[in-house]
């Protein structure tokens, strides 16, 4: 039994030494593998790497000692990264879409450009056509015509807990859709995230 598969034994006990040294042997390396993910992203990589080891703790139970930790590290890292990708992705789209006109001439310039953001506009629009009706309503004055919680009850005459729900289902839905296609998620996140034309 090597070393961390006895600190992995004690931490699944509870053990905050054991923790602490899975820590301090790991977390470098994490921060250096999500550092060469992210492209340089110091920040995003200190909080991650706070973030998969909080997550080792609260479910230490759940560990299993058999397979390998360093895998298990850079398997959750990654994940996140993708999460918190995803998010941006879709958070620029409609921050896009209603932005004002200074931010869309950055793309006047580049026919190629243009091209890549009404591919993506598409790919997301097909993807809020799939939604319930009602859901995609709600979607749709949220995103589209940035209306509070609030003010889409009042307007659909609807619980602002339902709203809520219903935001959180179509979030959700278009997180997975996303999930299910890295290969176009990965090159349009180089677009807009790497590329530093906006």
């Amino acid at each position: 039994m090597d070393l961390d598969e006895i600190n992995i034994a004690r931490l699944k006990s509870g053990d905050t030494l054991a923790f602490e040294c899975l820590y301090n042997k790991w977390s470098g390396k994490l921060y250096n593998f999500i550092m060469r993910i992210s492209h340089g992203d110091g920040y995003l990589a200190e909080e991650i790497v706070q973030s998969v080891f909080i997550k080792i703790w609260e479910n230490k139970d759940k560990i299993d000692s058999e397979r390998s930790f360093s895998s298990y590290l850079y398997t959750i890292a990654k994940n996140q990264l993708f999460n918190i990708y995803e998010h941006r992705m879709v958070e620029f789209i409609y921050k896009e879409r209603e932005g004002n006109e200074q931010n869309r001439k950055l793309y006047e310039n580049s026919t190629e450009k243009d091209t890549d953001f009404h591919f993506l506009d598409d790919y997301i629009d097909k993807l809020i056509e799939l939604l319930p009706p009602m859901r995609r309503n709600i979607y749709i004055l949220s995103k589209r015509h940035l209306l509070s919680n609030k003010e889409i009850a009042t307007r659909l005459h609807l619980s602002e807990n339902t709203i809520e729900s219903q935001l959180s289902k179509a979030n959700r839905f278009i997180k997975e859709q996303l999930q299910k296609h890295y290969d176009l998620t990965i090159f349009l996140l180089y677009l807009y995230l790497f590329a530093g034309k906006y």
